[in-house]
């Protein structure tokens, strides 16, 4: 996927989880780790920072899954704590759970739309180490249509591509 679509795309679905007023800038890239790039926008005045990374693997084959992608957000005045989001390019399920299985340790997300968020906020540490000492990630959802999607992730930089949003301001 080339780096306007998926700024483009990340700009897109930051406005529509309510991150950043539509007048806010299109993000801009500050570096890649492997798999993993770290961007950033300002909004309020304020510097926001996250990590996003695409599949490897999208599963059926068959369907159309338009952007699919995984973000890490900075909490806004939180310091060090960080938000996990799937979010993909169709409507899921209503009501529906989101599974993230990181080399066999599994959380549960919430839908709502397109997108999803960890049920149990306490939860997001734990998520978050487990993709720090992870190698890969899988991410099982369904489609308002009925349609199973399954997703996996290479985890290869996200430590680094973590770290690297620590000092953003």
């Amino acid at each position: 996927m080339s780096l306007n679509k998926v700024l483009t795309a990340t700009a897109t679905i930051i406005v529509l989880s309510g991150a950043m007023s539509a007048a806010a800038q299109t993000p801009t890239r500050m570096n890649q780790f492997n798999a993993w790039g770290s961007y950033s926008y300002t909004a309020g005045g304020s510097k926001v920072c996250y990590i996003l990374s695409t599949p490897t693997k999208m599963e059926p084959a068959s369907v159309d899954h338009g952007d699919i992608f995984f973000l890490i957000s900075q909490k806004p005045g939180q310091g060090v704590s960080y938000e996990p989001q799937v979010v993909v390019g169709y409507p899921l399920k209503e009501g529906g759970r989101v599974t993230v299985d990181v080399d066999g340790k599994k959380f549960a997300l919430f839908t709502k739309g397109e997108s999803a968020w960890m049920e149990n906020a306490a939860e997001e540490p734990q998520l978050v180490a487990a993709l720090r000492a992870g190698k890969e990630m899988r991410v099982d959802a369904q489609s308002q249509r009925g349609t199973a999607t399954h997703y996996v992730y290479s985890l290869s930089g996200v430590s680094a591509a973590l770290k690297s949003i620590n000092t953003c301001k």
